[in-house]
């Protein structure tokens, strides 16, 4: 490679670089808890049970399309959620509160695992899960990878 050639070439990895350093940061976020609190919150969404009193706030992306999101879920207290799936994969944090969870294709009180604040879980795309919060009220952080849906499996 010429002394120009390699000059060029050098140019041109710096200015790419430089580009991909501006697309990264302009796609990043940062919230605080702060912050996060300040977002609009809405009812249930996409991409979860639907129950009357749950908030959801969207930390990013969108779950009704393409693309990976994240979704805040704020359960009141002494809430059941019965047995559904999503068609995506999903995988969550227990943020605050006892979370209980089980999976099957109907609510069942020995299936149900107590989840403290940092648990992990995953919810396979058309496996079957259900929860509830008890005396405390619950944030749930999921991400999946869009368009998320809920469909309830009928089973009590």
């Amino acid at each position: 490679m010429s002394r120009h050639q390699l000059a060029k070439f050098t140019l041109l990895t710096a200015a790419l670089s430089g580009s991909l350093t501006l697309l990264a940061q302009s796609n990043g976020k940062r919230l605080t808890p702060a912050e996060i609190g300040a977002l609009a919150a809405s009812g249930p969404g996409i991409g979860t049970s639907g129950v009357a009193g749950i908030r959801t706030t969207i930390l990013s992306g969108d779950p009704s399309a393409a693309g990976l999101y994240t979704i805040r879920l704020s359960v009141p207290p002494n809430t059941r959620i019965e047995a559904h799936t999503h068609r995506d994969v999903r995988s969550a944090t227990v943020v605050s509160g006892t979370w209980y969870l089980g999976y099957g294709r109907a609510y069942g009180e020995p299936a149900l695992k107590a989840l403290a604040p940092g648990s992990f879980y995953t919810e396979p795309a058309g496996e079957a899960h259900f929860a509830q919060t008890r005396t405390e009220a619950v944030v749930v952080d999921i991400t999946g990878y869009g368009p998320s849906d809920t469909v309830y499996t009928g089973a009590k």
